[in-house]
């Protein structure tokens, strides 16, 4: 729903007072075309914002929607593919989803209603909302979901019944999903020793929004020049940093969020200790030159980050692996590093690097490599294979990679 929210002060039938209706996807398995969270409105008169599949359940969401907007309560409804019923609604794609439908008007001062009015039009990078699914209804917005404590938020508790076992479940649910930045349903009443208030179990719905997580690019090259737009085209806030000024000034670098001139160990150590850096950011190596890399890496490692990758041949990735250990960094450390960076993918230009590496960021904040991928750091041959487009049959050794 957070997507929506700022369209809904431009769109018509919410300014007009009409009626609506709130569907949004709170469950899903198997492959299915949106995540969760997705949300699409309905007005009493049938026009809608936003989209759930791509069209193969929006018509029966839109049905369920008007049925909603008549009985004035909410409803689960679930979708899946059925191979005996070529016609019946579902995803052709083999997915399942179950999408609360919940009524709202924008001329209310109550629950989901106050929730979004209060944030119409003027969406900040950083808040969260928080719905509770089951009949007893409610809903708040939370401004500042990475520093959000449940024990400490009076509407909260109120907001779940002032049960003591279930405000200690939701301290131990709802706030890992705040600090992450990620949506997620809690079942409070599935914790063992909560007892509810009512005759169904307490259900909140978690939308976390975060600003952009970091990628940091060390090395201003021409592998730096196209990770930098591969970056930003997933959502990252992209920093280039390089200590040689006649790189990093390079026009092809103004893309980036910050361009940077530093020591690239002594500006990751700083930015850390200043709290720029969190358990989302990356970061990728790109220097190939041991008094560059050495230290940054040991910075890095000594760091809770979502990925670390550094470029260089295998040859390179042995010496940097000596001069870790040399330096004190843990062998268990150098097991999260990413090198040679990438998945094996056969990249040979910068722009096909680029995509390896992003591949190999995706895949590790799935926590899976991807059927039939692997990284390259877990192979032994050569990182590049012969260019089927070029005449040399020889394998051959990056330097850069």
């Amino acid at each position: 729903m957070l997507d929506l929210m700022p369209s809904l002060g431009a769109w018509r039938p919410a300014v007009s007072g009409q009626r609506c209706a709130v569907a949004t996807i709170v469950a899903a398995g198997g492959s299915v075309p949106r995540p969760l969270g997705t949300s699409m409105v309905v007005s009493e008169q049938g026009d809608v914002l936003g989209s759930l599949s791509g069209g193969c359940v929006e018509g029966a969401v839109v049905q369920a929607a008007l049925e909603v907007m008549r009985d004035g309560g909410s409803r689960l409804e679930s979708f899946g593919y059925s191979a005996e019923d070529a016609f019946a609604v579902g995803l052709t794609c083999g997915g399942e989803l179950e999408v609360h439908i919940q009524p709202f008007q924008s001329t209310s001062t109550a629950g989901l209603d106050l929730a979004l009015l209060n944030t119409v039009g003027s969406l900040p990078s950083s808040m969260a909302l928080l719905r509770r699914l089951d009949a007893a209804g409610g809903a708040m917005v939370v401004p500042d979901p990475a520093g959000f404590s449940v024990l400490d938020s009076p509407e909260l508790l109120g907001l779940l019944g002032g049960d003591a076992a279930v405000i200690r479940a939701a301290a131990a649910q709802v706030e890992p999903l705040l600090r992450g930045g990620r949506t997620g349903l809690v079942r409070l009443a599935a914790v063992e020793g909560c007892s509810t208030p009512g005759p169904e179990p307490i259900t909140l719905f978690v939308e976390s929004r975060l600003p952009a997580a970091r990628m940091l690019i060390f090395g201003a090259n021409d592998f730096g020049a196209a990770l930098l737009p591969a970056g930003k085209l997933l959502g990252y806030d992209v920093t280039l940093c390089d200590a040689r000024p006649a790189f990093s000034s390079q026009g092809r670098f103004l893309a980036a969020d910050q361009t940077v001139t530093d020591w690239p160990h002594r500006y990751l150590a700083a930015e850390a200790a200043a709290g720029r850096i969190d358990s989302r950011a990356v970061v990728c190596v790109l220097t190939h030159d041991p008094k560059f890399d050495i230290p940054l890496l040991e910075t890095a490692l000594s760091l809770d980050l979502a990925y670390v990758g550094a470029m260089g041949s295998r040859r390179s990735h042995r010496q940097r692996i000596d001069g870790l250990l040399e330096g004190g960094t843990p062998a268990e450390a150098l097991e999260r590093l990413h090198s040679p960076i990438g998945l094996d993918l056969g990249a040979i230009t910068p722009a096909e690097v680029a995509v390896s590496i992003t591949a190999e960021i995706l895949a590790t904040r799935a926590s899976h490599g991807g059927p039939g991928v692997a990284s390259l750091k877990d192979g032994t041959g050569p990182i590049h294979r012969a260019d089927p487009r070029s005449n040399n049959e020889t394998p051959q050794e990056n330097p850069w990679t």
